[in-house]
């Protein structure tokens, strides 16, 4: 079916429910190809915690016909490019090369995804990788304050809340077999979008992905419950850290809601240097030599999200300020020339999106897991471009009054998190 509004889209299922999407794209050389899986670390439970990412380390270590080695070769001898990636909400497999080989690289995405025998040996040494990887996670300040503002966001039960990561004592005891029962009930039909994005027909893809995954068995979707939005504080100091890393934020609507006007609050209030948070944080008064907003919008919730690195001293100021501007664009609201310059940085944003083959299939892939269909590219440009600075300004008013979640890493001052509780968070949310 070519999607009615991007003829260039064509939206296939497979009888066991798997999902192709094929982008024809004539005037590329190269082929992309992804298979994205609904399966990622808000589908762990707390002993599976990082099963997800360690799966997607393994499956390249070896199949039923192939080992790692040739696996490798296979794809090398073809140039192509090889990545994959974990997050909460999928895991993601991707191949790049010339356009006559998408077939092959169909083929061979689904050897890994259908076929992963997960090599004991092989799992022993990927163990020291995934090792050396969390370490230089856990070493990193930012990070580590993403971590902690998560679980301030969602409390420590729900999944949402768990690291990509996983923990270390889950590394180091995930067994050959817990990995293949994991891929064996997370890995269905039901949870497929194969894509591919080139100068293809898809004809030949949709036979190409019936070959490599019409074996798969349907399986159920992977649905997991919304988290209540918790909120409060987390820190955690750091030693040999000369700074304090930041995460402040707000509850905003799941990729399903109306979050479009959050969105473009946190363009407004963040995106680029002439924004206020930028403007006013950053080169006014120097607080900060790092800041960042952005709408994180995933499928069970989203979170409206402004990080910083600044020097110890500067803590306090930065939440005042911060929190300051807030309420004022929730009191006074966003004016022409601030709405402007956010949704014109949207749209840039947007469509350089779009014009990149992997991304517009992961794009795709997202919105059929949780929408049940493909927005089109001028629907997702037009729904932003229809916020209204009342939207924008209700946007603020609602997340302000939801109460916020921080998290703090790295040197953490004596009272830091005591003042940033009563800066910050709403009455009756510190925790």
């Amino acid at each position: 079916m070519t999607h009615p509004s991007d003829p260039d889209t064509t939206l296939a299922t497979l009888p066991n429910g798997v999902r192709v999407v094929t982008l024809s794209l004539p005037h590329l050389h190269t082929a992309a190809v992804s298979v994205f899986v609904r399966s990622g670390s808000q589908h762990e439970s707390s002993a599976q915690n990082g099963i997800s990412h360690v799966v997607e380390h393994m499956v390249f270590k070896g199949t039923h016909e192939r080992d790692c080695q040739r696996i490798n070769l296979d794809a090398e001898r073809l140039g192509a490019e090889v990545d994959a990636h974990t997050d909460k909400d999928h895991s993601a497999f991707h191949m790049r090369g010339l356009a006559r080989d998408a077939g092959s690289f169909v083929r061979m995405l689904g050897d890994i995804v259908c076929n992963g025998s997960f090599p004991e040996a092989e799992l022993e040494r990927e163990r020291q990788v995934l090792l050396h990887e969390f370490a230089e996670d856990e070493d990193d300040g930012l990070a580590s304050a993403f971590k902690l503002f998560d679980k301030a966001c969602f409390g420590d039960d729900h999944a949402l809340a768990q690291p990509v990561i996983g923990t270390r004592r889950n590394i180091e005891r995930f067994t050959r077999s817990a990995l293949q029962e994991y891929v064996q009930r997370q890995y269905s039909g039901a949870n497929v979008v194969v894509g591919v994005a080139g100068p293809v027909e898809p004809e030949q893809v949709l036979r190409d992905a019936h070959a490599a995954f019409g074996a798969l068995p349907r399986g159920s979707e992977n649905v997991v419950a919304a988290p209540a939005w918790v909120g409060g504080i987390k820190s955690r100091r750091l030693a040999g850290y000369g700074q304090t890393h930041v995460v402040l934020g707000f509850p905003i609507p799941a990729l399903s809601g109306d979050h479009a006007a959050s969105v473009v609050s946190a363009a407004v209030f963040g995106e680029g240097m002439s924004s206020p948070l930028m403007d006013e944080i950053r080169e006014r008064r120097g607080l900060v030599y790092y800041a960042a907003c952005s709408a994180d919008v995933m499928e069970l919730c989203g979170q409206f999200v402004v990080e910083a690195s600044t020097a110890p001293k500067n803590v306090d100021e930065f939440f005042c300020e911060v929190m300051r501007l807030l309420l004022a664009h929730a009191r006074d609201g966003v004016g022409a020339v601030g709405l402007e310059r956010a949704k014109n940085q949207l749209a840039v944003r947007s469509w350089q999106d779009m014009e990149r083959p992997t991304r517009r299939l992961e794009a795709a892939a997202l919105d059929l897991f949780v929408l049940g269909r493909m927005r089109s590219r001028i629907e997702r440009v037009d729904r932003l471009q229809a916020v209204t600075a009342a939207d924008v300004r209700q946007a603020f008013e609602r997340m302000l009054a939801a109460g916020g979640a921080v998290a703090l890493a790295g040197r953490v001052g004596n009272g830091v998190v005591e003042r940033a509780r009563a800066t910050v968070l709403a009455p009756g949310l510190a925790s």
